[in-house]
């Protein structure tokens, strides 16, 4: 199975250096040691991820607890590029 690559907007690492209300740090490593592997295998498929309705281009979201994660696929390039995070009472 062919892997994807992560890439991280500019607006996305800017979003992520929010505070989190002091839940950064674990948030980053929950990032790095789970969620990235999971979309480098899957991006379309998990327990925490839902395809957007309506949105175009297609966007998908990932969440961690109250926080969402979004995110587009490039297929020909087979890479994942996270947009933008926020919490969940922001981000809809």
């Amino acid at each position: 199975m062919v892997k994807y690559r992560i890439f991280e907007t500019d607006q996305f690492i800017e979003d992520l250096s929010h505070d989190f209300k002091g839940q950064s740090g674990r948030i980053r490593k929950k990032l790095l040691d789970f969620v990235y592997p999971q979309l480098r295998k899957n991006p379309y498929f998990g327990k925490n991820i839902k395809k957007l309705k309506n949105y175009n281009p297609e966007t998908w979201r990932y969440r961690i607890s109250n926080y969402r994660f979004f995110y587009g696929i490039d297929e020909k390039d087979r890479t994942v590029y996270m947009i933008a995070s926020d919490a969940r009472k922001d981000s809809y």
